[in-house]
């Protein structure tokens, strides 16, 4: 029984448990270990990571950083209990983000917040975590998890990770040759990816399926699907940057969709044209919409709607970029080309209409 008194508190006596603590971080270091690669062979539990960028095989890198979280997605994985895949997508929302400037992910931190901790449940977050940076090729050198409660109730808990990737100078995108008449090509998304999920989890409670009941759009139950990690796109777009030497810009399609995520990377005087009728949503976007009554402009503002990444290349090249890409596993299609922009325009025109 704790000691009554002020000298007498712990603190366990405060909801903070070390020994849980200690558990998980040896539960973690065999996923850890996984993630190794040159520049990176450090154990963890030192003060901060160490990277030896010369041991990476570069000579005058600009280095490029990213940062991100899972966003409301979570909420689907505590209420559905589970925790195996969100890492994936914690590592994906990064270093999707750095592959867009022409860099290779080389390292990655996370910081995981929790009321209670569980080493099981972490472990498993960091499993995902350490699958992620496998698929990214980049080294996961630290992070944090931090025990509060009262700051998270229950069962909750955030994400959040950090990425740091690096290019040759001279090698990084967009590049400044971009051109009417670039031709753009679109990478498929694996689903709903990592955004728009207190959309995706508003038109859930108004269907009333419960997250373990069959999903109406495909195999296995209303979690699995809507939990499908995002793609990670690194290994293909680095192997037809480097194979090619033709893409001129890429852009991470997130939050905000085509509109908000291609004029990014296009100059002032340049629009996207969108050849909506060349997109194949996954059937969860057409449920998505149609259950909530979703207008089309407002799905392509908010997913992806099957489109996770597009690259901007000149149109002579654009079939060795696709027969690249293609070799690599990703889907590959002609999303639309590049065009004049008036002052004051849009940066993104849409043509056809969207098969949901």
């Amino acid at each position: 029984m704790s000691q009554s008194g002020k000298n007498g508190l712990t603190y366990s006596d405060a909801g903070v448990d070390i020994d849980a603590g200690n558990l998980m971080v040896e539960k973690i270091k065999p996923h850890v270990r996984s993630t190794r690669r040159p520049g990176a062979d450090g154990e963890i539990g030192g003060f901060g990571g160490l990277f030896d960028l010369k041991a990476a095989g570069f000579t005058d890198p600009v280095l490029v950083a990213a940062n991100d979280g899972v966003g409301t997605k979570l909420k689907i994985a505590i209420d559905a209990n589970k925790h195996d895949t969100v890492g994936i997508d914690l590592v994906a929302m990064c270093v999707n983000d750095l592959v867009v400037q022409g860099a290779e992910p080389l390292f990655f931190l996370d910081y995981f917040a929790t009321g209670k901790l569980d080493p099981d449940q972490g472990a498993a977050i960091v499993a995902g975590i350490a699958a992620g940076c496998r698929e990214a090729g980049c080294a996961l050198i630290g992070g944090e998890t931090a025990e509060m409660p009262g700051m998270y109730s229950g069962g909750d808990y955030d994400l959040a990770g950090f990425a740091v990737g690096a290019a040759e100078r001279g090698q990084l995108l967009p590049a400044g040759d971009i051109a009417e008449g670039d031709v753009i090509l679109g990478l498929a998304s694996s689903g709903v990816h990592s955004n728009g999920y207190s959309l995706v989890r508003k038109i859930v409670a108004l269907s009333g399926l419960a997250w373990d009941a069959p999903a109406p759009f495909g195999e296995g139950t209303l979690a699995d699907l809507l939990m499908t990690p995002t793609r990670i796109y690194v290994k293909p777009l680095l192997k037809a940057i480097r194979a090619t030497g033709a893409i001129k810009a890429l852009a991470h399609i997130t939050g905000g969709g085509f509109p908000e995520n291609i004029p990014r990377v296009l100059p002032k005087h340049l629009a996207a044209e969108i050849d909506l009728d060349a997109v194949k949503p996954p059937a969860v976007f057409s449920w998505l919409a149609k259950t909530g009554g979703v207008a089309a402009n407002e799905m392509l503002r908010t997913f992806n709607c099957g489109v996770g990444m597009i690259a901007v290349v000149p149109a002579a090249e654009a079939d060795k970029v696709a027969t690249v890409l293609a070799g690599e596993g990703e889907t590959v299609f002609t999303l639309g080309r590049i065009v004049a922009r008036d002052e004051g325009a849009a940066g993104t025109i849409y043509k056809g209409s969207l098969a949901l």
